[in-house]
């Protein structure tokens, strides 16, 4: 079995709770609170103000700049306020608010369930409707795929990666997608290399989900995809973009500002796939994804198909409820997830999976002093310091940070997985490459040329 050459961890992968319950339609919600940032980049910028109707479907904010993401309504109703709300972890961002009222969409939208195999626009033309629909990562990253699609000048790309492999414990989410849309996901790869003229295309699986694997082989034989299905070792973070492009191909993206175009990928997430072919051929923009809401000790853990925008609160209750006694909730799964502290927050257009631990699972471990016994630097894909740079980051040495390629770091959180003092090496990581990021751009904004 393929994998990446570095690092990585063996988490128990805990899919078992949810992996083989089909997607079920979540119910509308009353309200929705939609994100202007739910993307990488520039916020996008509110098109419509308080006492506004609109359709499901309609551009609600646009894009603010090449870096962004349109945002369009996933519910039809009144506009009820524009205003800052708090997010999950409790900070306070940009949305706009939406009160219900029935399901009328945008009558460009092709809501039937034909399926559309042939596309007959250009390059150009697949990358404007990508643009338009809002299309971004949804495996989580969210970056924006047209920028993603948008090649530079001097390069060239000669893969298109998609990745299925779903690395992340506990989450089910593009599996059940790659089972139940795994038609439209080929044509959508079909897209895609059209967008990218590119002729070689891999859909990377791990090898713990043998029924898509299998799914997709079937159909690709059927169909006549020319698409190849690659089988990867269950090794995490094999999802990692770069760990991806490393097992597939055998090609290692370089450094910051290295991309993975840079050595001829463009590396795709399965469900930003179907998105793609919804957007394409459906006319459709990207208003709702299927989340994952599981956990050891909920009642009835589910994939559901959820408008952006519903209150995290309502699929807890779907599953169940909370369980009594000690419980957190992270938005997204153990390892790069972010503890919830508001389960009124929406659903956004990253937001893969809810997971929901208790009991002991609830606790972090009590942190003892660091040995430097190095498990956390064999364990970094990406070839660093975790003992170190964390520390520097706690002491605020960002200079001595950014030596120490902090910015390389992908927030896998093997580090801190595998660190017998339970030190929280991931927080200060993520702390520090914030910081240094921001030092980074604003040295740039110093150093441009003056108009």
């Amino acid at each position: 079995m393929k994998t990446f050459p570095l690092g990585g961890v063996h988490p128990s992968d805990n899919k078992k709770w949810s992996n083989a319950k089909a997607i079920e339609v979540l119910e509308l919600p009353d309200v929705v609170n939609i994100p202007l940032g739910q993307h990488i980049g520039a916020p996008a910028t509110a098109k419509v103000a308080k006492g506004d109707k609109v359709l499901t479907g309609q551009l609600i904010a646009e894009a603010t700049g090449f870096m962004s993401a349109n945002i369009h309504s996933p519910i039809s109703g009144t506009v009820t306020a524009v205003d800052m709300q708090p997010n999950g972890q409790g900070l306070r961002q940009m949305m706009i608010t939406i009160k219900r009222e029935g399901d009328e969409w945008m009558p460009e939208i092709d809501r039937s369930l034909d399926i559309k195999r042939e596309c007959e626009l250009d390059s150009d033309a697949i990358i404007a409707k990508i643009k338009n629909a809002g299309i971004v990562g949804m495996g989580g990253a969210t970056f924006p795929t047209h920028v993603k699609l948008s090649i530079p000048n001097g390069c060239k790309a000669e893969y298109l990666i998609i990745n299925g492999v779903e690395c992340e414990p506990y989450l089910t989410s593009d599996h059940r997608t790659m089972l139940e849309r795994g038609e439209e996901l080929l044509i959508g790869v079909e897209i895609l290399k059209k967008a990218l003229k590119v002729e070689k295309a891999i859909i990377g699986v791990e090898n713990n989900k043998p029924d898509a694997i299998a799914h997709l082989n079937k159909l690709i034989k059927e169909k006549n995809f020319a698409v190849t299905v690659e089988p990867l070792k269950v090794q995490y973070p094999q999802g990692g973009e770069k760990q991806l492009i490393a097992a597939v191909t055998g090609r290692e993206v370089p450094p910051p500002p290295g991309l993975p175009i840079h050595v001829g990928a463009v590396v795709c997430n399965a469900s930003t796939t179907v998105a793609i072919y919804e957007a394409v051929q459906k006319n459709k923009p990207l208003i709702e994804r299927v989340v994952t809401i599981t956990g050891k000790e909920l009642k009835e853990p589910r994939n559901l198909l959820t408008r952006m925008g519903t209150p995290i609160q309502k699929l807890v209750d779907m599953a169940g409820g909370l369980p009594e006694g000690d419980v957190k909730v992270v938005n997204g799964g153990p390892m790069m997830g972010r503890a919830m502290v508001n389960l009124d927050s929406p659903v956004t257009k990253g937001c893969s999976g809810v997971t929901v631990f208790s009991g002991n699972d609830a606790h972090r471990v009590d942190m003892e002093c660091c040995i430097k016994c190095a498990k956390c630097v064999s364990a970094c894909p990406m070839g660093l310091e975790p003992y170190l740079i964390s520390k520097m980051s706690k002491k605020q040495m960002w200079e001595s940070v950014e030596a120490e390629r902090i910015t390389d770091c992908i927030e896998c959180g093997c580090c801190q997985y595998t660190c017998p003092a339970g030190l929280p090496l991931l927080d200060y990581v993520r702390l520090g490459k914030q910081t240094v990021m921001g030092i980074i751009r604003a040295r740039a904004a110093a150093n441009a040329p003056k108009k």
